[in-house]
């Protein structure tokens, strides 16, 4: 099946199988903190994007495109009166938890891509090169294993934005944001026949398809 026929199979929202959509399960969080995710124009169209998916649920998130040929690199445009911060661990970068409580609210600049990628957004986008570089303390492996990750410390991009909301919102919209995010994996590796039904915490559709990722073609229906 062609990646545009397998394109149409999929949810325009959450990027899922029709049959596995999880739009159902997205919540709309309401925070003081705003999120800007700066996302590379190849990445935008992977349904294993999890950027994308963090944007869905904060209500106060923009998304802005780069990488698009024939058009120059957008700049920063940060909302006044909002604090900038840009999450990546660049030499200098402060840990997050030392700008948490700060009296302004913050705007989280995420860039979403390969790591190649996002180590150049800062370069890349103007204005950003001024902005405070912050990092995200130690914590447990990533729980996304539905690509390679090449660094040991490696996260999805919707685990690095929960963890920096953790810190700076709460823990209940950490929760949150790994929550759905949870779903959709544990609903995609149940969909390549990796993984059981039984071990998809929060269950799989009455109906759902289980498609061969390489062909398309439908290996199983899950019963009601």
């Amino acid at each position: 099946m062609s990646r545009r026929a397998n394109a149409s199979l999929r949810c325009p929202r959450c990027r899922m199988h029709g049959s596995l959509c999880i739009c159902p399960l997205i919540p709309r969080l309401a925070t003081r903190t705003r999120l800007l995710l700066v996302i590379h124009r190849y990445e935008y169209r992977k349904p294993t994007n999890t950027g994308r998916l963090a944007t869905e649920c904060l209500i106060e998130s923009r998304v802005l495109a780069r990488g698009r040929e024939a058009r120059p690199e957008d700049s920063l445009d940060v909302p006044p009166g909002t604090r900038p911060l840009f999450l990546f661990p660049h030499e200098g970068a402060r840990d997050l938890r030392e700008l948490a409580g700060s009296p302004e609210p913050v705007t989280l600049i995420v860039p979403d891509g390969t790591w190649r990628q996002a180590s150049k957004v800062r370069k890349r986008l103007r204005g950003l090169d001024d902005v405070p570089c912050v990092t995200l303390p130690p914590g447990p492996p990533s729980r996304y294993r539905l690509r390679f990750e090449s660094r040991d410390d490696g996260l999805a991009t919707i685990e690095a934005i929960a963890r920096a909301f953790g810190i700076l919102e709460g823990s209940h919209i950490e929760e949150a944001l790994l929550g759905v995010f949870g779903a959709m994996v544990e609903r995609t590796l149940w969909a390549r026949g990796e993984i059981d039904a039984s071990a998809v915490a929060l269950g799989i559709p009455p109906g759902a398809e289980r498609h061969d990722p390489t062909s398309g073609l439908l290996l199983m229906v899950a019963r009601g």
